[in-house]
């Protein structure tokens, strides 16, 4: 059971909850500070856990992002080990907004991390599947994270799996997918 401190269960804050998202028309009220993407969607829905109502705080995202994240980690994790001096490239930007230029070590730490993502995605090294991921031990509500085979995270797509995961009737696929990247247009 939930710790009581716990305010994603109480009433006061479900029928906050209720009140916003029957406003928003919709199922469901996104995360506003957070940056949702074609790829990525953060938001909140009520749900049952454990036979009580509760506030989810859920993303969802494509398994396309999901593949590249698990893609990025492993490179930058590899960096990590071949470079000693080994930083996280940040990217920072000029008084006109613009990017400023790497340094050399930056550039080359860059380069072998593409080098890396380009063999792993050759390879086919890296796997997804769908999923939904539950935490119940979190400050607020319970935490839903699920990746799901589908090209864009629509108002939508979220709709129809807060309806399928409420109901029961959700069926994830099973199957293992990777992904190329693809090129900028």
């Amino acid at each position: 059971m939930p710790a009581l401190e716990n305010m994603g269960f109480t009433q006061d804050v479900l029928d906050d909850y209720r009140a916003r998202i029957k406003a928003s028309g919709r199922s469901f009220i996104y995360d506003e500070d957070d940056e949702n993407s074609d790829e990525y969607a953060h938001f909140y829905f009520i749900g049952k856990y454990e036979g009580r109502d509760v506030v989810y705080d859920a993303v969802i995202y494509t398994l396309r992002l999901q593949h590249e994240s698990e893609l990025y980690e492993i490179a930058e994790h590899r960096a990590a080990k071949h470079f000693p001096q080994y930083k996280k490239i940040t990217y920072d930007e000029d008084e006109n907004g613009n990017l400023e230029a790497l340094d050399p070590l930056e550039e080359e730490i860059g380069l072998f991390m593409a080098e890396v993502i380009m063999e792993l995605e050759e390879d086919e090294a890296v796997k997804v599947k769908e999923h939904v991921d539950l935490d119940a031990n979190v400050e607020f509500g319970v935490s839903l994270d699920a990746g799901l085979h589908v090209e864009v995270i629509t108002p939508k797509v979220v709709e129809k799996f807060i309806r399928e995961f409420n109901d029961d009737t959700l069926k994830l696929d099973a199957t293992l997918y990777t992904f190329q990247t693809q090129e900028a247009d």
